[in-house]
């Protein structure tokens, strides 16, 4: 005995064309996706040992003492954001391996690098009262230009970091002040409208 076959014309099954749908509306939706996972709580605690940081960087004799002090802040505050992004995932069920997340720390990962780089340069040429600026700067840029894959206020936030970081340039002798605003006043303010608008 043969199975019947269904005719060539014959309409597919409701249920066939509802799972094909769903699938395409989630693979539409990962790539267009946002990264809600920026963490508020997790920036406003950045803040917060940044303007410790400011403060005691600017207490330093030495410009080597001085870079040792930021460097620590930078380690500190990429620990502290790293897990709070990652916490935050989990809480709210948002997966960072999304296309939306890939491209988000692919646009975030190369100005750090420039900003490590340029970091190196200036100590060689012995040029430390232009790293404020530098770090400002391409940590802005960072921010914006991943931001573009995350909520409407990060991109702000980072341009927010840019302008600071011109702003270093022009007045070197304000660096730690301006990144006390900026690592400190900047990650604060944006970190607690982050957490309240967008759950953490």
């Amino acid at each position: 005995m043969r199975p019947l076959r269904r005719p060539v014309d014959q309409p597919i099954p409701l249920s066939d064309r509802a799972i094909a749908d769903l699938s395409f509306i989630r693979e539409t939706m990962e790539r267009a996706g946002t990264v809600t996972s920026v963490p508020g709580r997790g920036g406003a605690v950045m803040g917060v040992t940044a303007l410790v940081a400011a403060w005691v960087a600017s207490r330093q004799a030495t410009p080597a003492e001085w870079l040792s002090v930021w460097l620590a802040e930078a380690v500190l505050a990429l620990g502290i954001g790293g897990a709070a992004m990652v916490a935050k995932a989990e809480r709210t069920g948002a997966s960072l391996r999304t296309r939306a997340g890939r491209l988000f720390a692919g646009s975030f990962v190369p100005p750090v690098v420039a900003g490590a780089v340029l970091t190196v340069v200036l100590l060689r040429l012995h040029q430390t009262a232009l790293l404020p600026g530098v770090w400002l700067l391409l940590y802005g840029t960072a921010v914006a230009v991943a931001g573009s894959f995350s909520v409407r206020v990060v991109p702000i936030m980072g341009g927010c970091f840019m302008a600071l970081g011109a702003v270093a340039f022009v007045a070197p002798a304000w660096g730690d002040v301006l990144m006390g605003i900026g690592f400190g006043g900047l990650q604060i303010g944006f970190g607690g409208f982050i957490a309240r608008r967008h759950g953490g």
